[in-house]
């Protein structure tokens, strides 16, 4: 998956023009198995679908506000959340499925803008580290502070450790079915 979007000028204080927010079609789902017929399951894909949407919506915003690209603010909210280790570029290209061209990219475009900066690999000196500077971690907390805001909303405390589990949970088995699929 790879953002097409032009790379974006600097950050200015102007006003913006949104582009529309991702939409998922509304389409009849199916397993294919027992859990077809069961209606807390059939609940669980419907709240995901919605929940998918304004994630989207959410992130283009966000990102267009700060003159992102979304894969842009994507990367940023990945390298917060690798600090103060760093991350690889190859290990940011795959985590965000993007080519080495594409990843390479975004990295010079992000770094341009300010928001992150390279550093030799001090455990191989044939690579470098990415790291958020200052203001790519700015950034990035801002952008979480709206999905926080969310949770803290709509998820009483005593459930938090709950839905962080059940998240995990299902994280975890999409992953290992990931890595059945394309094991063949």
């Amino acid at each position: 998956m790879t953002d097409t979007s032009p790379a974006l000028p600097p950050l200015t204080p102007s006003p913006l023009t949104l582009p529309p927010a991702p939409v998922s079609p509304d389409v009849e789902v199916t397993a294919p198995d027992e859990d077809v017929d069961d209606p807390g399951v059939a609940r669980l894909l419907e709240a995901f679908r919605v929940l998918q949407v304004q994630h989207g919506r959410v992130l283009a915003h966000e990102s267009a506000t700060r003159g992102l690209g979304t894969t842009d603010t994507r990367l940023l909210l990945h390298l917060a959340a690798a600090e103060p280790a760093g991350t690889t570029p190859k290990q940011a290209g795959e985590q965000l499925e993007l080519s080495t061209g594409a990843t390479t990219s975004l990295l010079d475009r992000l770094e341009r803008h300010g928001h992150l900066e390279r550093r030799p690999n001090p455990d191989d000196r044939r690579s470098i580290l990415v790291h958020l500077t200052p203001s790519g971690t700015a950034v990035a907390r801002e952008v979480a502070a709206t999905w926080a805001a969310a949770f803290h909303e709509a998820v009483a405390p005593a459930e938090r450790a709950g839905v962080a589990l059940a998240l995990e949970g299902v994280g975890d088995a999409l992953e290992r079915r990931h890595r059945e699929a394309t094991a063949g």
